[in-house]
Parts: structure tokens; C-alpha cells; sequence
């Protein structure tokens, strides 16, 4: 198991609770390939919309 800073963790969280508004337990309980797949996958939207696609 990789630990890793608190404050990582915690924006993780919170970059996920913000887009999806899932609750705190739910995002805890993903382990963390799976938060980093659904924040690339959030930021590459914002990506997408940034550049009008």
C-alpha cells in the first residue's frame, strides 16, 4: 500500500465532491488509481469545453 500526503488526498477529494457531489465516504473508499482516472477524465472535459470541442 503507497501513502502519500494528506494534502493530496485531500484534494483529491475535494476536486471530486466538487464535480460529482458524491459524499466523503464514497470518494475515501476509491482507491487512488481510480480517483486520479476520474479527475483526468473530469479535467478532460474541462479541457475539451475550454477549447470549444
Amino acid at each position: 500500500m503507497k501513502v502519500y500526503a494528506a494534502e493530496d488526498l485531500r484534494s483529491e477529494i475535494a476536486y471530486l465532491a466538487y464535480h460529482f457531489h458524491w459524499p466523503h465516504n464514497e470518494l475515501l473508499a476509491l482507491e487512488h488509481i481510480q480517483r486520479i482516472g476520474y479527475i483526468r477524465q473530469v479535467a478532460g472535459i474541462h479541457q475539451r469545453l475550454g477549447e470549444g470541442t
